[in-house]
């Protein structure tokens, strides 16, 4: 199997993790986005990250089904299968990566629109989402299973991103994630090594 990816991508961050942890043999492929790659194009025609691309050449995306799939090959190794552990997990995730939509919007809008053409209303708005939902995940963390499960790859891979692009706001602004974050690589040591870069 390949993974399109980018070392910053905290959606490929917390795929990878997923693989990992699952111990499943996926080759990393590195992929420019904004340059349009006819092969990344022919795995996804939206030309998002990630992407799995199966030994059948058939492609897996977004970075929520790609770690479902993973969790079915692996015989349920990321997602508990008791349906009240099952819906925590999964609307933690979802929490997790609509957090990191709401802030590369924020990201985008500084990187790709003209100063003149932006619009501070509608940034303003991505951050009160971003914020919102990052007051709701330190409210759920006492709650998140022993793991690792994806709401903890998830986690890991938007506050690992988050370090990067938003230096300083976790640990600022979010005391418990930032202490949930510096002791995540005691439970996934791998995160060191798989974790959102420049």
């Amino acid at each position: 199997m390949r993974l399109y990816y980018s070392r910053a991508s905290p959606f490929a961050a917390k795929a990878r993790m997923a693989a990992r942890h699952c111990d499943l043999p996926v080759e990393t492929v590195p992929a420019d986005t904004s340059a349009e790659p006819a092969d990344l194009l022919a795995a996804n025609p939206l030309g998002k990250i990630p992407v799995l691309v199966l030994d059948d050449g058939t492609a897996v995306y977004d970075s929520a089904v790609i770690c479902d799939y993973f969790d079915r090959m692996s015989g349920n190794q990321l997602v508990p299968q008791e349906l009240g552990a099952w819906r925590f997990v999964k609307t933690f995730e979802a929490l997790a990566d609509g957090v990191g939509d709401a802030l590369i919007l924020v990201v985008y809008e500084a990187r790709f629109r003209p100063e003149d053409k932006r619009h501070q209303g509608w940034v303003d708005k991505q951050m009160r989402k971003a914020d919102r939902g990052l007051a709701a995940l330190e409210t759920m963390l006492d709650e998140l299973p022993d793991g690792p499960t994806t709401a903890h790859f998830a986690l890991a891979a938007l506050l690992g991103w988050m370090e990067l692009r938003f230096a300083g706001k976790i640990a600022g602004e979010r005391p418990k994630l930032a202490a949930w974050l510096a002791d995540f690589p005691a439970l996934f040591p791998a995160f060191e090594e798989l974790r959102p870069r420049a």
